[in-house]
């Protein structure tokens, strides 16, 4: 029995166990499926043990892969943290920098910036990672995070840029078709973009007096940035950043107060990475970019 199995065979046990599922796996590590699963059978036959029950549902880890998950995962994190001081030490600027923001961030905010990033840092290689959950800093899964939260853990920098405004907003080829709601009351008579599975603005419009369901929200995603696009096409009436809505043409901010909580926005490394000199450069710089893209000016008028 070969008792020292390759690293990348313990890495996809600890993502099957920790994402609960292949796929999840998958996933996580940005491999194939197919490739996961013949990673866990060949740690199986490394080791002369059984780590799964198989079953309609998937892989369930027995006893033994638990008590070896705990192992696997302190030795995870430090390597994590050996190369995190190892990032920290480097003294030149020439390198890649991992960069993970939500995907209406990445999409529609981020590319802006980064394009002056690269004119200014040429040198510098970026990994941009567009996701909506929260990749570990401390499991070095990104160099750099723009948070919608205020990161708590003691080992991570954080810098609060600014607040987003939250708005209504809808295209004006809608509002030509079915006029422009001014009231709370006309809001909710309108064509409706909302989230599939989350509740959080059913929620929120009760919180206003209003009993909304899923039938008030004839067109649904989770997807954001599909949302967007939607909204774009004049399906009807959506929630934005309000400087994304003001500087997209055909895009109206309707004149109604929906008391939104504003959106924070915090800028995250780890502390032993804020050493090295292009993380520090390429932070500093997403920073400046993003602060300004906060500051624009919110009282200006809508694009029409």
């Amino acid at each position: 029995m070969n008792s020292d199995p390759d690293w990348s065979l313990w890495r996809s046990f600890a993502a099957v166990i920790a994402e609960g599922s292949l796929s999840g796996a998958a996933r996580h590590l940005g491999l194939s499926q197919p490739t996961i699963g013949r990673h866990i059978e060949a740690l199986e036959a490394e080791l002369g043990l059984s780590l799964f029950e198989r079953g309609l549902t998937g892989l369930k880890p027995n006893a033994t892969a638990l008590r070896l998950y705990a192992s696997v995962d302190r030795a995870r994190s430090a390597l994590a943290e050996a190369a995190i001081l190892a990032a920290g030490a480097q003294d030149g600027e020439a390198g890649t920098v991992r960069l993970t923001a939500s995907t209406m961030i990445s999409n529609y905010v981020l590319p802006e910036i980064l394009a002056s990033i690269r004119r200014l840092h040429p040198n510098i290689a970026i990994e941009s990672v567009p996701t909506d959950s929260a990749e570990n800093l401390l499991m070095r899964e990104a160099d750099i995070a723009v948070r919608m939260f205020r990161p708590t853990q003691l080992e991570l920098v954080t810098r609060h840029l600014g607040d987003i405004p939250l708005v209504p907003v809808a295209h004006e080829s809608y509002l030509a078709r079915r006029g422009t709601p001014t009231t709370l009351n006309d809001l909710w008579s309108h064509d409706m973009l909302g989230f599939d599975r989350s509740d959080a603005v059913i929620r929120h419009a009760r919180t206003l007096g209003f009993q909304l369901t899923r039938d008030n929200f004839p067109v649904r995603s989770d997807d954001q940035p599909h949302l967007w696009e939607l909204l774009r096409a004049g399906l009807g009436i959506g929630f934005a950043q309000l400087n994304l809505a003001r500087t997209t043409p055909g895009l109206v901010v309707l004149p109604i107060d929906l008391a939104i909580p504003p959106l924070p926005v915090w800028l995250t490394v780890h502390k032993q990475l804020f050493t090295s000199h292009r993380i520090r450069a390429i932070y500093d710089a997403v920073a400046e970019g993003l602060t300004a893209y906060i500051k624009d000016d919110p009282t200006a008028p809508p694009l029409r």
